[in-house]
């Protein structure tokens, strides 16, 4: 009787995840997030240079366009650096969310040539888009940094230390939301596309370019703060500008609205894998 060192077979439990599997193949990890890293700005003239001009054009255009024109309020903030963070913290969910999203589809290839835990993509989008969201920031605390030498007045408080587990519940939203959508457009393509539109749109119902506070309907606020990123998008700005409406009991929301999602996605991750290359 043949005695094999790996068996591969469907998981007996759906909402399982077999950690030391993943251990086993983190070369295979790093391999594609240093693949995702060095391909992102690859062939272009202007290189790692974009991480840097990207997030700066955003911010002229937002305070020339919404600040400027518009007239939005930022809470008393410098239009920079409130539009700075909104974009840092929503570019960050939105690009876990898309290409967690895109994990079946876009390794189709990979997937139907190679064994390895599936689960590992997702893992992989949130931990490239951490070299963006660090650039972000770091754009962020040098205007922070240099408008507290020009005396602005700018505000933190301890609530910003709960900045590394506000990143672990954005991320871990997105790839939640990214798994169940990816599960469904392996069968449904065109669910991509409509998903494409719709996170346009769930961009302007989360207080990113605007202050939550300037939305006087009460009903409204209540529906907007009801969007799980909401709650997490104020915190961030309350802890490190000192503005917005944060409520522990929102951001509790957020956290059991994450742990219930994340485990649905799993579940219906696990389930779609065992027939995925049937289908795509």
């Amino acid at each position: 009787m043949e005695k094999w060192d790996i068996v591969i077979k469907p998981k007996d439990r759906l909402l399982s995840i077999d950690w030391q599997e993943i251990w086993r193949y983190r070369d295979m990890f790093l391999l594609f997030v240093r693949r995702d890293i060095t391909t992102l700005y690859k062939q272009t003239v202007l290189g790692p240079l974009w991480f840097f001009i990207t997030p700066v054009l955003s911010v002229i255009v937002y305070v020339t366009v919404f600040g400027g024109i518009v007239g939005i309020p930022t809470d008393g903030v410098p239009a920079p650096l409130f539009y700075l963070l909104g974009i840092a913290v929503w570019g960050y969910f939105s690009s876990c969310l898309t290409a967690t999203s895109n994990s079946f589809v876009a390794n189709s290839g990979i997937f139907g040539k190679v064994y390895f835990p599936r689960i590992i993509m997702p893992l992989v989008s949130v931990t490239t888009n951490l070299v963006t969201f660090g650039v972000q920031m770091l754009i962020f605390l040098a205007a922070y940094i240099w408008y507290v030498f020009t005396g602005t007045a700018v505000a933190p408080n301890p609530v910003g230390l709960l900045f590394p587990l506000l990143l672990v519940m954005l991320a871990l939203t997105s790839v939640g939301f990214g798994m169940v959508i990816s599960s469904m457009s392996s069968k449904y393509r065109d669910l991509q596309l409509v998903f494409e539109y719709f996170l346009k749109l769930w961009m302007y119902v989360t207080p990113v370019i605007y202050p939550l506070s300037m939305v006087k309907n009460e009903t409204l606020k209540l529906c907007m703060s009801l969007n799980p990123v909401t709650p997490l998008m104020e915190a961030f700005k309350y802890g490190l500008l000192g503005v917005g409406e944060f409520s522990w009991l929102w951001l509790g929301y957020s956290l059991v609205f994450m742990v219930v999602l994340l485990g649905f996605g799993i579940v219906v991750f696990n389930h779609t894998q065992k027939s995925f290359m049937d289908t795509v």
